[in-house]
């Protein structure tokens, strides 16, 4: 692919791959701008499967736009060579900023909240992500988190007046589990239907993550990770405190987000990105709440001056 032009993209160079995608930097002759190319591997050229989920995210991303969410600039055939055309992103997953331990809590809130606004925009808009996951997740440069891969993305019905993505429909047999072990909901390991809450299920597991250093549900086994979801609670934060790990640090606040966000029955959760949003919002700026608050000592300065008032009264009268 490297010199290859697709449509009006110089391709440079590759930048990487992964199961449903070759991705490359590619220079846009009509804008002068860099762009990521991203090709359907020539392997998978011939699956429907494959051809519909590749149109399918491509489909979801244009349909959004927000700055937490990948920016897709284009979509084409070119000789028979399926591509995307989207923002070049320079920076890391989320998955190699964890890779030499657990985040620091403030870092996590700050990732976190750009998660749920991303998950947010993309609810408000109709799309189920169904793959939250840490590599899934992109950090740039200067800190802003940009949600990839809605290849599982799946539409639902949205409020009178609003617009569904119209995502292609991929076709799957009954009973298909759909998504990550370790990162799906119990939803999506028994194979039922969901909606957005499964999203806010999967962003449990990746907050837990970035705070802890360690995976809510890892079992050695795939079985015994999905019956961990099903049936068991993550550790503790604070049974996980080590030397370096911010797990003993972390407010009792966001170990109780965090496990509203894990509930295994969808209607005990937050049931949507926005308030969920709302609660990290208050968790990263707590200075705010309580500069909102009236100072505990100034009220006890008064009680005690009323008392004082009313005792000497009494002597006098």
């Amino acid at each position: 692919m490297i010199g290859r032009t697709l449509g009006h993209y110089q391709v440079v160079a590759k930048v990487g791959a992964g199961g449903m995608g070759e991705v490359y930097r590619a220079r846009d002759t009509k804008l002068g701008r860099d762009v990521a190319v991203k090709v359907l591997p020539e392997a998978l050229a011939g699956d429907p499967g494959a051809l519909a989920r590749f149109e399918q995210e491509a489909k979801a991303v244009a349909s959004l736009s927000h700055p937490n969410i990948l920016a897709i600039h284009d979509f084409g055939t070119e000789d028979g060579v399926r591509y995307a055309v989207t923002e070049l992103l320079d920076g890391a997953t989320l998955r190699e900023k964890m890779e030499p331990g657990p985040l620091p809590v403030r870092k996590a809130l700050d990732y976190g909240l750009q998660i749920a606004r991303g998950l947010a925009a993309a609810h408000d808009r109709g799309v189920i992500h169904r793959d939250v996951k840490p590599d899934n997740v992109f950090i740039t440069g200067d800190g802003v988190v940009k949600i990839l891969d809605f290849g599982l993305a799946k539409q639902f019905p949205v409020a009178p007046g609003e617009s569904n993505a119209d995502l292609p429909t991929v076709h799957t047999g009954p009973h298909t589990v759909l998504g990550t072990v370790g990162y799906m909901s119990p939803e999506q390991v028994r194979a039922q239907a969901v909606d957005r809450r499964s999203d806010i299920f999967s962003f449990g597991c990746v907050l837990y993550e970035m705070v802890s250093g360690r995976r809510a549900f890892a079992r050695d086994t795939t079985v015994e990770t999905m019956t961990a979801i099903l049936k068991d609670d993550p550790p503790g934060f604070e049974t996980l405190a080590r030397p370096g790990s911010s797990a003993a640090s972390v407010p009792q606040a966001l170990s109780r987000l965090v496990l509203h966000c894990l509930e295994k029955d969808p209607n005990e959760r937050f049931q949507s990105a926005r308030d969920l949003a709302f609660d990290l919002q208050s968790l990263a700026s707590p200075s705010s709440a309580e500069a909102a608050a009236p100072p505990v000592k100034t009220r006890r300065i008064e009680r005690l001056t009323v008392s004082s008032f009313f005792r000497y009264a009494i002597v006098w009268s």
